[in-house]
């Protein structure tokens, strides 16, 4: 029996794996999230049949069954019910129910064992509180994502933070130190999670909306290192690599996102951001822009042989991509070249925008990277922005007192002629102030993205 468990967990590592080799390419992504699935599959029968088979207490089984058919049916119901302008919160709160199994964990071997040697309480202390941490964290900033939570006492929160990271660090050191392992450590274990639970909130709290996907990506790296120390103390490998897996993974993203903002982690996770600027268009007055209809701009596109697509969370939010897809056919075959271009914190997460036009079956080939084009941006003749904002703004370039100076954009501004659809003039993600606006060379179509691409559309067929 052990030999088949263990030749199932490496079937299920090896489905890991290679699912994530399969999604870091576009086009055998979907392929490699059937494999990764497939692993998941195998891990949790081969789970299922290991803890039957030596603990066949009937309540044991059908507390395994409910457990697995509840989480089957919410995990179902959710991935459905969820929009894709909401995934982010729904991976904020899937990664707090990883950080709270973990503590369950924790807590349960610590029942169940007998004698536990140091290594093992080590082991599992570290797993309670980084999985508290990103329990408390990741349900703050699913309430941030979804703008449910508004928080301005940083310097307050950023000093209780301080003092309990401080407690956690010198009580746990003080009591591995000066403390036998007996039956204190469930007292020490039930005080420093309760601690680390508080902690995992005033972490959170002080950390800016604009970083809140920086800091789901880092926080979903904790839940990784906390699994991957219950693998370690239940001496299951499955949990080890995909702990592991998940650990760097989100370690990775996070420092990737950072680049792409020109942030250090540790400025985002000490919740600074830069002062000044103008956050809110009234502080500069009014802007003077240059409004648009969606005829003039079926006009534009239609004698434009080279078109840049720049999408943004506000497509998201219209669930444009589909009118995207048609509006980019009617060019094609009017002659027009059409590149998709993607910033990659476009949207509220890595991947959104990319996962939102594979939707309306954009072929990828039409889907170019920001550094891939920025320095021939002036080479197109139009450029659409459906719903983006801090990505295109060119404050990061040229205003030293703006939020988001120094973060790369990609530059919009530089084409022949910007077309930007937005709901209105309310700022974007950073409340930073879009100078874009104002240029000579931009004009403003303002309305539902999805009503306004369609009208465009539209006119086009007629031209």
């Amino acid at each position: 029996m052990d030999l088949i468990i263990n030749i199932a967990y490496l079937l299920a590592s090896v489905g890991f794996i290679l699912g994530l080799k399969l999604m870091g390419n576009p086009a055998k992504a979907k392929t490699g999230n059937y494999i990764a699935a497939l692993g998941m599959i195998i891990a949790v029968v081969a789970t299922t049949i290991l803890i039957t088979s030596n603990s066949p207490k009937i309540i044991n089984v059908i507390f395994l069954i409910s457990g697995l058919t509840a989480g089957t049916i919410i995990g179902r119901i959710m991935a459905y019910k969820v929009e894709m302008t909401g995934m982010p919160q729904l991976v904020s709160l899937f990664n707090a129910l990883g950080g709270a199994s973990a503590v369950v964990i924790s807590i349960n071997e610590v029942i169940i064992t007998e004698e536990l040697s140091t290594l093992t309480a080590l082991v599992l202390a570290l797993g309670a509180i980084l999985g508290a941490i990103s329990f408390t964290g990741s349900i703050i900033a699913y309430f941030k994502l979804a703008n449910k939570l508004k928080f301005k006492n940083q310097n307050v929160m950023l000093a209780l933070s301080r003092a309990l990271l401080f407690i956690i660090i010198a009580g746990s050191v003080s009591f591995f130190m000066f403390q036998n392992i007996g039956e204190e450590f469930m007292s020490f274990l039930i005080i420093i999670t309760i601690t680390s639970l508080v902690y995992g909130v005033t972490f959170t709290l002080p950390i800016g909306g604009a970083d809140m996907p920086v800091l789901v990506s880092f926080l979903n790296a904790i839940t990784g290192v906390a699994t991957a120390f219950s693998g370690i103390a239940f001496d299951s490998p499955i949990m080890l690599i995909g702990g592991i897996l998940v650990g760097a993974t989100g370690i990775f993203l996070t420092m990737q996102m950072c680049t792409a903002m020109n942030r250090s982690l540790m400025t985002v996770l000490a919740g600074k951001m830069k002062k000044g600027g103008f956050t809110q268009d009234s502080e500069q007055g009014e802007i003077q822009v240059q409004p648009i209809t969606s005829i003039e701009t079926a006009s534009v596109l239609a004698f434009s042989k080279k078109i840049a697509i720049i999408p943004g969370y506000g497509m998201a939010v219209a669930q444009a991509q589909q009118a995207c897809f048609e509006l980019q056919k009617n060019l094609v075959n009017k002659g027009a070249e059409v590149t998709y271009i993607i910033h990659p914190v476009a949207g509220r997460m890595p991947g959104h925008m990319n996962v939102l036009l594979a939707e309306a079956n954009i072929d990828y080939d039409y889907i170019k990277d920001m550094e891939d084009v920025n320095d021939a941006m002036e080479q197109f003749d139009a450029a659409i922005i459906i719903g983006a904002n801090d990505v295109v703004n060119p404050a990061a370039e040229t205003d030293e007192n703006s939020v988001i100076y120094g973060m790369p954009i990609i530059k919009a501004y530089q084409a022949k002629q910007v077309i930007v659809m937005k709901r209105g003039m309310a700022a974007g993600y950073s409340g930073a102030r879009n100078p874009l606006f104002e240029r000579g060379n931009c004009k403003l179509l303002f309305g539902d993205a999805k009503d306004s691409l369609s009208q465009i559309i539209d006119e086009l067929k007629k031209i």
